[in-house]
């Protein structure tokens, strides 16, 4: 049966984490850029390992007044030891538990950033080589970021389950009122296309590629459990399931 992979933005402060949890096959955890304490980390991790759900570092511009969703003004070299300190507090955390981080995801503008700007991908890509283990990143294909990583860092192609797409790849901007999609049938449609047809249809109806193998739905969109819950549902009725590891 084929399998797809789901992720989730967890630890963020939502109030459905311990519902979404069961659900998915990795999580990313806020780690203290655009939200995440070291309580909230601790039961994340938690979480994750009863459920042996995947786990990985999701850090962000250190701004939470904008939950790190806006480009932040800060030196290459502040921003490089922000992102190192906020994977190293969960790697910590993690590994205090008895468990290990998977990979790293970049959260908000930071993903976006990195995806087309070179300087914010080389200071990502360079936060995540002060580890001796290794951490796969979780990127959009045919990004910046993706390219540049080839031959230093595992890179696993992301797409979203419940945002809408141009057709040069690029999330529609939040500021419009199609970027998120909510309503559990058009998610499911949306995902099993890319995890079926390997196709992405885009805001204007287009189809293009799709090479990614995890697919990420938001902890914040609503009735986010719901929708798990439907996808894992319709998955089933298509001869699919959602990956969960034993």
């Amino acid at each position: 049966m084929k399998q797809a992979h789901i992720n989730c933005d967890l630890g963020e402060g939502g109030e459905r984490d311990e519902e979404l949890m069961p659900l998915i096959s990795s999580c990313n955890i806020a780690c203290g850029g655009h939200a995440g304490t070291v309580k909230s980390m601790r039961e994340t991790v938690h979480l994750a390992l009863e459920h042996n759900v995947e786990m990985g570092a999701h850090p962000s511009y250190p701004d939470k007044e904008n939950f790190g969703r806006k480009t932040l003004d800060i030196t290459s070299e502040n921003l490089k030891q922000s992102l190192v300190a906020q994977i190293l507090s969960l790697k910590q955390i993690a590994e205090a538990e008895g468990g290990k981080l998977n990979h790293v995801k970049p959260h908000g503008a930071l993903y976006n950033d990195a995806a087309k700007d070179e300087k914010t991908a080389e200071i990502v890509i360079d936060a995540i080589l002060e580890f001796d283990q290794k951490l796969a990143l979780y990127a959009p294909q045919d990004s910046v970021i993706s390219r540049l990583a080839e031959g230093k860092i595992e890179v696993v192609f992301e797409a979203f389950a419940d945002r809408n797409y141009r057709e040069n790849y690029e999330l529609v901007s939040r500021k419009k009122s199609n970027a998120l999609i909510t309503e559990k049938e058009a998610v499911f449609e949306h995902l099993f296309s890319m995890v079926s047809e390997q196709k992405i249809t885009c805001e204007t109806g287009t189809k293009i590629p799709c090479r990614a193998i995890t697919f990420c739905l938001h902890s914040d969109t609503p009735n986010a459990p719901e929708i798990m819950r439907f996808l894992d549902q319709k998955l089933k009725e298509n001869n699919m399931e959602i990956l969960r590891h034993e």
